[in-house]
Parts: C-alpha cells; structure tokens; sequence
C-alpha cells in the first residue's frame, strides 16, 4: 500500500520536521454497500430490508442517479419503536425520515482524508455511513466508517511493518556494499599478485634459458606453478560464487577413483606449502575407492581446504584422512597452524569474510575460500564441520561427498 510523508509542523511554537505515514488508497476501492431505495419508497417497505438483513446498517436514498439522503439502522429504527411510531411513519416516504444532509466523498478521495472529513462532523453523525458519488455526481456506493477505520489501522501497522524492513534491508544493503567494495579492492590485489609473479618467473626462465642457466629452471618452474595455481584458485572461487547467487551451480555425477584424486590434491598442496617446514600426507587404508560423485567439486573442496591450510601452517604437518561409513566417503582435512578462536569460527563460512584485520593482514586471500566451499559440499546434501582449539590446529570434517 503506497504512503507519503508529511512535511514540518509547528509544534509549541517552533518548527521541526516530523514523519506521518499516510493511507492513499482511494475509497472508491473500499465501497462495503451499495444497497439503496427511491426517495418515494414507503419507510415500512425500507424497514422490511433491515429486518431482513440484521447487517444491514445503512440505504443511500437516490433519485435519478443522484444521492440525496441516507437512512440508517439506528435513525430508522428509534423512530419506528417509539410510542405509535410505526402507525405514524410506516406509510410515508422513506425520504421524511432520511439525513438529507449526508457526508458525501468524491470516489477518488483517500481513505485518510475521508476519515478526517468523518471525523469532524457532528459526535452523533461520526458513525454514520459515507455517501460515495463518482466524477459525474452519481451514486457508487456507501463506506462505513468503522470499516475505515478498521481498514487504515491494518495499513498503518502494515506500512510501519514494511517501512521497518525496508530500513533494514537498506541497511544491510549498505553494509554488504561495503563489504563488496572491500572484496573487490582485495581481490584486485589478490589476483595482481600471482599474475606478477607469473610474469616476472617467466621472464627470468626466459633469461635463464638464453643464458643457458638451465639447473635455475627446475625452482622457478616450481615457484611459476605455485602461482598459476593460487591465481587458477582465486578466479574459480569468484566465478563460482557468481554461480551460487544466481542459483546456477550444479554437480554432474560420474563414477572415479577417490584416493588418486586425493593423491593428486595433496601433490598440488606440497606446492602450495613451498619452502616452509610443512609436510602434507594422505591417509586412508584404502589403495583405491571409486565413488559417485562430481570429480572437479570433489577435487576444488579438498584443494580449498588443503590452501586454506597451507597458507596459515607456518610448520608442522597436513593430512588428509579419507574413509567410508555407511557408503559415503568421509574425508577431513586437519593443520597444526594457529587454530581458530570460538568467536571468529562463523566468519570463515560468510562471503567476503575473514578474519585478520585488512590492516594488520599477513596472508593473501579474498575470504571466497571456504564460502565456496560450503555450498560445494551441499550440492550432494553433504556437509561440513569444523573443530579446532585455539593454538593447536584445525581439521574441516566433509561427510557424504
């Protein structure tokens, strides 16, 4: 229901600017009768109709068209049970008994002005009905007041209601720009820093080959993988978050072998891992395990979970641990990196989100990671847990993959 504001009012002598919410829905729309009788009818005929009709609380009397009168329940029926009341008008026209003087509103007038019209009038009238004409002058119909009243509390207290959602959708709309404009200058960087990389690692295998320097390019071509790696990693997880919010991510099931896939991940991890004092194993009793599944989702939540390690595990040990319960393969991927505080466990799973301060970061990402991963496990109706203790490490548990 549309609503405008009112603007200043002096209020005890000043001015200040105050809000009114007001109802624009024309009466026209909200017309509860259109019972009516000719100025010529008898009253006991009339009355026959609200005898009949105990709901009944109101006939427009019309000539031609035209509204000239209004007879209610109450007007009629006062007069009719008084002392030979009836005997005395039960034979004259209906119009001797009627307000010749209703309140008439223009069909195309609010509800809220209506009801101020209403509401001025005489305190015995205020109850009566309205008399609604059209653009022409004729009659279209009765409002009640009571219904009007009834009517503008519900879109009030709906307004107010939607008013209120508004606010906070526009705020968390706010918010979330925020957010979206700090991702945005992270991930510029983010995908800048890998690119120059692979660049500069070009160029010197390029001088290195010309040079003839060949033993340099074993460790360059490690450091080059490494990078295209995080930059393949980085664009993936934007594209694929573009795809859950527009509700266009889907898996296609095929049967492979999960221990190689896991073999491969954990390969790729060791180069994420580069120079520090970190080791990444798999574990499993099985030598081999096919399964049905989506093997590019199956590989990127593992690999996702295998860089958020490597990233944050300045030493000690990764492991992959996969097995089989109940026909699902169970996989965990567990760090001896810094742990994760119980307070900051729920931003690790929100979109943008992580939790170093941009300020005092010291490790790359754009925060998509582990959001991406998330919906990833849930296309199969998987899930994902995570336990870790502040200092001692964090293992991500991924079940029904």
């Amino acid at each position: 229901m549309p609503i405008r504001p009112t603007g200043p009012k002096e209020i005890d002598g000043g001015s200040r600017e105050e809000e009114t919410v007001h109802v624009d829905t024309q009466v026209g729309g909200l017309i509860t009768s259109m019972e009516h009788v000719h100025p010529g009818a008898m009253v006991k005929h009339t009355a026959d109709r609200f005898f009949c009709d105990v709901t009944l609380e109101a006939v427009a009397i019309v000539d031609c068209m035209e509204p000239v009168g209004l007879i209610t329940r109450n007007r009629l029926l006062m007069k009719l049970f008084r002392l030979y009341g009836y005997e005395l008008y039960g034979r004259k026209p209906i119009i001797e008994m009627a307000d010749t003087c209703p309140l008439f509103v223009h069909s195309e007038e609010s509800l809220d002005v209506a009801l101020d019209m209403a509401m001025c009038r005489p305190f015995q009238d205020i109850y009566d009905e309205l008399v609604v004409v059209n653009s022409n002058g004729h009659y279209a119909g009765l409002l009640s007041v009571k219904d009007l009243v009834v009517r503008q509390s519900h879109a009030l207290a709906n307004s107010i209601v939607q008013k209120e959602l508004a606010n906070a959708k526009a705020s968390e709309l706010e918010k979330m720009g925020k957010v979206k404009s700090q991702f945005l200058a992270n991930v510029t960087h983010e995908l800048r820093s890998p690119v120059n990389a692979i660049i500069s690692l070009a160029e010197l295998m390029q001088m290195s080959c010309g040079k003839g320097y060949i033993g340099q390019l074993k460790d360059r071509l490690s450091l080059l993988i490494s990078s295209a790696a995080s930059l393949k990693a980085i664009i993936n997880n934007v594209l694929d978050l573009s795809k859950i919010e527009a509700g266009k991510m889907t898996a296609i099931y095929e049967e492979f072998d999960a221990v190689r896939k896991l073999d491969e991940v954990v390969e790729t991890a060791r180069v994420l891992i580069g120079n520090k004092p970190v080791g990444a194993r798999l574990v499993t009793s099985r030598q081999s395990l096919c399964i049905e599944s989506d093997p590019v989702k199956f590989r990127q939540i593992i690999l996702n979970l295998l860089s958020n390690a490597a990233k944050f595990t300045e030493r000690g040990e990764i492991t992959v641990r996969a097995e089989i319960d109940g026909g699902h393969i169970l996989v965990s991927v567990s760090d001896t990196g810094p742990g994760i505080k119980p307070e900051d466990m729920e931003k690790l799973f929100t979109a943008f989100g992580q939790i170093e301060d941009a300020k005092t970061k010291r490790h790359e990402g754009t925060g998509l990671g582990l959001t991406v991963t998330r919906h990833l496990v849930g296309l199969p109706g998987g899930d994902i847990r995570l336990e870790s203790q502040w200092g001692r490490g964090t293992a991500f548990l991924c079940g029904c993959l």
